[in-house]
């Protein structure tokens, strides 16, 4: 079964590609089938997921997935949220990780409460005018790091310290890090619920 995935992420496409292989799923990023991402104007996660999939669905008549994943900093009240990917042009830095890396640190740099949340919502549709999309959320809690560690994995990986291995999500091996990652939890959930209710269009 292919999905058009709306996102140009290279790192997430990877990510969900290894998480979506048991189900026979192929992903392709709805860049390469010539379709501009969506508008983002929601202020939730699952809003935006929402429209995202049904902007790809919409374009390329295929089943859509979309993920709409962000940081959630205590001190912040929840920011930056939705607004994560361009954390960094806030502060006159170009989008990109390493920049929103450097200027949640800067930001953080006073901060004694480090506690932060990596947070997923992904949604699948079978078509753009498809009512009962299914929804899937994980959660990864952990303590921001003063600087960064470990070079695997992607976006705030390096400073989001997991208190139970003792190691930040960038220096974890990569199945480990997708079996505890929130975009693992939310990917798990979605492939549990596309079993239950797209089995037999999986299998068409």
């Amino acid at each position: 079964m292919k999905l058009v995935l709306a996102s140009n992420n290279a790192g997430k496409l990877a990510e969900l590609q290894a998480l979506f292989e048991p189900l026979g799923i192929e992903l392709v990023r709805q860049s390469d089938l010539g379709i501009p991402e969506a508008p983002e104007p929601h202020r939730t996660f699952i809003e935006n997921a929402l429209s995202k999939a049904r902007h790809a669905s919409r374009l390329s008549g295929l089943p859509a997935l979309a993920d709409d994943a962000g940081l959630c900093v205590e001190a912040f009240g929840g920011l930056p949220g939705v607004d994560t990917a361009y954390y960094a042009t806030q502060f006159g830095y170009e989008k990109g990780d390493a920049n929103n890396v450097r200027a949640l640190l800067e930001q953080m740099a006073d901060q004694s409460d480090r506690r932060a949340a990596l947070v997923s919502t992904l949604v699948a549709l079978r078509s753009a005018e498809d009512p009962e999309p299914l929804m899937a959320c994980g959660r990864a809690p952990g303590l921001l790091t003063r600087e960064p560690v470990g070079d695997n994995g992607f976006g705030f990986d390096p400073v989001m310290y997991l208190p139970a291995f003792g190691r930040t999500f960038a220096q974890l091996p990569t199945d480990v890090k997708n079996a505890h990652s929130h975009r693992g939890q939310a990917a798990r959930q979605m492939l549990a619920l596309m079993r239950e209710r797209w089995l037999d269009d999986t299998r068409s």
